[in-house]
């Protein structure tokens, strides 16, 4: 039954992207069109399809679900430069000299 569910609901936005493209590639009906390209004009994450596609990945293979979990997970940590090993370069600005030490 969850399967069942589960393939409803990637199925139906993966549907409903593929009608947008349509929309979209042929102009017709013109109000539609235009507000489709409005919207996609204002950017954002992943569409609809993209997310519709990923999840249905997930569903037929685990290691998709994985990947997914570690890309939100990247997203949220920090990502500092000066994590980690001690630098190996020195800036002293006021005699305009950079040490880089090769041996770290």
């Amino acid at each position: 039954m969850s399967g069942l569910l589960m393939a409803v609901l990637v199925i139906v936005p993966f549907t409903l992207a593929a009608v947008r493209q349509v929309v979209l590639r042929s102009g017709r009906p013109g109000w539609l069109s235009r507000r489709l390209a409005a919207r996609a004009r204002s950017g954002g994450g992943p569409g609809l399809g993209a997310t519709a596609t990923e999840e249905f990945h997930a569903f037929l293979n685990a290691n998709k679900r994985v990947q997914i979990e570690q890309r939100r997970t990247q997203l949220v940590l920090r990502d500092d430069d000066h994590a980690g090993a001690p630098p190996r370069t020195r800036l002293d600005l006021d005699r305009g000299i950079a040490v880089v030490d090769p041996r770290r």
